[in-house]
């Protein structure tokens, strides 16, 4: 690669760290979202499976001999590992067979299941999550706010200027492929449309070699779409299954398809968070409902800008997607870890980042600025009740993040604002 043109992501400190201290690491996600060329970027010598040259030679090399083809210059990237799962074993033995840090970066795209891999790899081969970029990484956002000194009670205020709706709908509809930066709105949503065109008619059955509806998962990701950022069940999703498209699907079939998306990364869904197990207040253990990009809900409703002006409820959800997307890159950038809380009163908050000390922050998310008191005093509000509560331990932080905002600032009754498109790590 020409390392010169590499456009610097977040989790490159996190790959350093890492090989600092295994002997191999694993980075996976979603495809297109960037993992070869930064592990290319770390990496000293490479190989890649998925090479048609010599009908498909290095594939056939690992599947009769996984232990050749990783020689080479260390780190030696191998790409699309999970092609031939004894590779896993093959890089685990060698890892224990020479002591050595940083031997080997592994890439995939899918989480294939355990057969054919005999070892955890535990203590050798460290995994990293890699996700679509986030608006400081592709540079849609000014970066003037850090999440990490935010979520330390640090905030100089500032002016971060004027953000048009049209502007934060042609972020949600173009996505964080680094394939799509520079392209025109009509190219950018062409992408996420043909990934999971690629994905449903490809990456499904190489996973296992297993022949499923494709029909019914289409059905059942259009339901996720129409979802995105709630806390449907899987029974909410088949009865919107029935509403809208008039199918049915058991719930068999659900789960193995919902399971089957989260080892391919299609959907990335936010944990719930109880403000410690010791606490009086009762909270629900549901998953809030996610795709890896929201460009991938944006496609299978077939938005369009015109669509998301007059359909704002849509629109806010969405918005709320991107927005935990790029909290959930920053967070753990620092170790953090990315939660939703709703409780059996029906208040809810956003987004809650966990710090590595155990300390937590509120998120509210808004798109627009009419919207900032209220969140405010929601927040205040499950704040005083956590703080009354018998052990209660309530958030260190209160932040309203917004879109349609100039400023960065903090209200006088505590709370933070901060736009989207002033974030970073």
């Amino acid at each position: 690669m020409n390392r010169q043109s590499y456009k610097p992501r977040i989790i490159d400190r996190q790959v350093e760290e890492y090989l600092s201290a295994f002997g191999a690491v694993c980075i996976e996600g979603p495809k297109w979202c960037g993992k070869t060329w930064t592990s290319s970027f770390h990496s000293k010598s490479e190989i890649y499976l998925g090479d048609p040259a010599g009908n498909f030679q290095n594939r056939q090399l690992a599947e009769l001999s996984p232990a050749l083809i990783l020689d080479g210059e260390q780190p030696r990237l191998i790409d699309e590992w999970q092609e031939v799962p004894p590779l896993w074993d093959a890089v685990r033995f060698r890892v224990d067979q020479t002591p050595k840090k940083g031997q080997f970066i592994l890439t995939g795209s899918s989480t294939p299941n355990h057969k054919g891999i005999l070892h955890s790899g535990a203590g050798r081969i460290a995994r990293l999550r890699m996700r679509p970029m986030s608006l400081w990484e592709s540079g849609d956002s000014s970066g003037a706010v850090s999440l990490e000194k935010l979520c330390r009670g640090e905030l100089l205020p500032a002016m971060t200027g004027d953000v048009s709706l049209e502007k934060l709908i042609a972020l949600i509809l173009r996505g964080g492929w680094p394939g799509s930066l520079g392209l025109s709105m009509e190219q950018a949503i062409l992408l996420p449309q043909e990934y999971l065109n690629a994905v449903i008619d490809d990456d499904v059955y190489r996973m296992d070699g297993i022949q499923r509806d494709t029909q019914k998962m289409r059905l059942l990701l259009r339901s996720l779409a129409r979802n995105e950022s709630t806390t449907a069940t899987n029974k909410t999703l088949i009865k919107d299954i029935k509403a809208m498209d008039d199918e049915e699907i058991d719930t068999g079939t659900v789960a193995a398809y919902l399971d089957i998306f989260k080892r391919l990364f299609i959907t990335d869904n936010q944990p719930p968070f109880s403000s410690g197990i010791r606490s009086s207040v009762r909270v629900k253990q549901a998953e809030k409902r996610h795709f890896s990009d929201p460009s991938l809900a944006c496609a299978l409703l077939k938005a369009t800008p015109d669509r998301l002006i007059g359909d704002l409820e849509t629109l806010g959800f969405l918005f709320e997607s991107l927005c935990e997307r790029d909290l959930r890159i920053y967070a753990e950038s620092f170790g953090g870890n990315l939660y939703h809380y709703q409780d059996y009163r029906s208040q809810e908050i956003d987004a809650v980042v966990e710090l590595p000390d155990g300390t937590w922050c509120a998120f509210e998310i808004k798109l627009g600025a009419n919207q900032i008191d209220a969140a405010a005093e929601n927040l205040l509000r499950i704040h005083r009740q956590m703080e009354a509560a018998d052990k209660g331990c309530p958030p260190s932080v209160l932040c309203v993040l917004c879109g349609l905002t100039r400023a960065a600032y903090q209200r006088p009754d505590g709370v933070f604002v901060v736009p989207i498109t002033a974030l970073k790590d």
